[in-house]
């Protein structure tokens, strides 16, 4: 069975969209206005394909579903994670996603909880993360009397910078910025604000108010993270994050690096261009490695990210 599978991304046109998706990677994007690209996902609302090998055109969902044994043999019901790149060209809703165990219980699925590399930003680019308010009764009152400007919290970054976004976190891109995000395999958000804007047909967007309120986590908590270095010969390893919902690395390979692999892993090339296991790869490319690969080689001069359970 295969010890490498390398998916078809599926790209969703956004109210915040641009066309970076395209002037980065040289993807085939339906419009001007594409925010998002699946990259690697089994979930309902994206089923990516596979590309390659005798598993070729079987949409991950079915190859997870009658393979277990080249996921660890996972016990999850489906397909645990999600890798995505956002192109946020505007300002994306202030939202907030719940817990498994809201979710499960008023959406029937499972909560989101995210993280973010910032792949490429304009100068004065910025997030929202978190928010001011003292208690749940503060934070009421703030949003209901819009004082956003007060009540949100707002920081500058740049390429490169690394951000964890649990579940209970209010947040939002912001115009600018390029991402990539790893996440629970879930679509659930809750929209809070939307900055009063109008849709193609003239419309708001939906608003989650009182769902959103029931889950954001008061008051906010900064969340320190510690990333740790390690360098191998041609191999620069950073691991920016290691929670219950997965683990993100960032490898920068130049030359030839070989790896014992013990567990599946989803793997975005975000520069370069190389080979593993023989197989090329280039900038934009985004695979799977299965845990029936107990050895990995790569060579070439690449900068990928990795995530796992």
């Amino acid at each position: 069975m295969q010890d490498i599978l390398i998916l078809e991304p599926i790209f969703k046109e956004r109210i915040w969209g641009g066309k970076k998706l395209y002037n980065e990677f040289q993807y085939n994007i339906p419009s001007n206005k594409t925010g998002e690209c699946w990259a690697i996902s089994a979930h309902k609302n994206g089923d990516c394909k596979i590309l390659n090998g005798k598993l070729k055109d079987k949409t991950l969902s079915y190859v997870y579903n009658h393979y277990r044994e080249l996921f660890n043999n996972s016990t999850h019901p489906f397909f645990p994670l999600l890798t995505k790149i956002l192109d946020a060209n505007n300002d994306l809703s202030v939202q907030v996603h719940p817990n498994d165990e809201y979710a499960l219980k008023y959406e029937n699925y499972l909560g989101k909880t995210e993280c973010w590399y910032i792949i490429d930003c304009d100068d004065d680019a910025e997030i929202i993360i978190g928010h001011n308010a003292r208690n749940k009764n503060e934070m009421i009152k703030m949003i209901e009397k819009n004082k956003w400007q007060k009540f949100l919290k707002r920081i500058k970054i740049q390429p490169g910078d690394f951000f964890y976004v649990p579940s209970g976190t209010i947040h939002a891109l912001c115009k600018g910025t390029l991402v990539l995000e790893t996440q629970q395999s879930s679509d659930t958000t809750y929209r809070l604000y939307d900055y009063d804007r109008l849709d193609n047909n003239g419309n708001k967007r939906e608003l989650h108010i009182n769902k959103a309120i029931d889950v954001i986590e008061v008051p906010h908590k900064n969340k320190t993270l510690e990333k740790k270095v390690s360098k191998i010969e041609n191999l620069i390893l950073t691991q920016y994050l290691s929670s219950k919902y997965f683990t993100v690395e960032k490898w920068e390979i130049n030359g030839t690096v070989k790896k014992t692999i013990s567990k599946f892993k989803l793997v975005s090339v975000l520069n370069g261009d190389g080979t593993i296991n023989n197989h090329p790869i280039n900038k934009g490319v985004h695979f799977i490695i299965t845990s029936n690969c107990s050895e990995v080689s790569l060579s070439g001069n690449l900068e990928l990210i990795i995530s796992y359970l």
